[in-house]
């Protein structure tokens, strides 16, 4: 269980990410400038990759162990 909690992690983290970018929020300053933590979307994406190949990994891992 403990091996795939690790898988867990990046999920964890990218859905922080998307939940924080949605409560901070975006603005239009006074000066017409638009202030959002836009870094939040693709930082949050990546770590949708991470966990994605993570969990490849982890499947074709426990497949060839399997046939092994």
């Amino acid at each position: 269980m403990k091996k795939y909690l690790l898988n867990v992690i990046p999920f964890i983290i990218a859905g922080i990410c998307f939940l924080s970018y949605n409560v901070i929020g975006s603005e239009v300053l006074a000066d017409g400038t638009l202030s959002e933590p836009f870094y939040l979307i693709p930082m949050a994406y990546l770590f949708v990759l991470i966990g994605l190949v993570w969990l490849i990994v982890n499947v074709v891992s426990l497949f060839i162990k399997k046939i092994n």
